[in-house]
């Protein structure tokens, strides 16, 4: 009989911000719960409201904006994505969208929830990452969808011609 060792692979808040150059209030990973490098990373965002966003959406119904739950399953890719490339980035490398595909939104993540944000690479090409993308609150969906992304160098640290 055969028997796996299994590690849970996890990075805190500190070794996120490596991986990161968002930092607060759009820093939106607060920790990396498992990961398997090329294929799935699991993270979450604990929301309090003392969120800044929460001020105005909306100050009698506290609901995460639909967009910050698809930009921190962004950040969740982002760092999937760094650490399967074996790189850090620096002030020179940008993730921009490239497209968001079938998004649904399936229920409101208020103060007091924990987003579990699962991230799966489907594929890569040409400089561009296609990830499935699930953000759940208590095992109920809250958002899901496909995201594209790439990683560019920063042109405004880059010199322009003639400099």
């Amino acid at each position: 009989m055969t028997t796996e060792a299994t590690t849970n692979k996890t990075l805190g808040i500190n070794e996120i911000k490596e991986y990161l150059p968002h930092r607060y209030p759009l820093l939106l990973v607060d920790r990396v719960v498992d990961y398997e490098i090329g294929k799935t990373i699991t993270a979450i965002k604990n929301v309090t409201v003392n969120e800044e966003f929460f001020n105005g959406h909306f100050p009698h119904k506290p609901v995460m904006p639909g967009v910050l739950m698809i930009e921190a399953l962004a950040q969740t890719a982002a760092i999937l994505s760094f650490m399967t490339m074996n790189v850090k980035p620096d002030e020179n490398s940008v993730v921009y969208f490239v497209g968001i595909d079938n998004a649904r939104f399936k229920r409101p993540v208020e103060p007091g929830d924990q987003l579990k944000m699962d991230v799966e690479i489907l594929r890569t090409s040409r400089g561009i990452w296609k990830y499935k993308a699930v953000a759940s609150v208590d095992g109920k969906v809250a958002v899901e969808a496909e995201l594209m992304c790439t990683i560019r160098a920063n042109e405004s640290t880059q010199p322009r011609a003639g400099e």
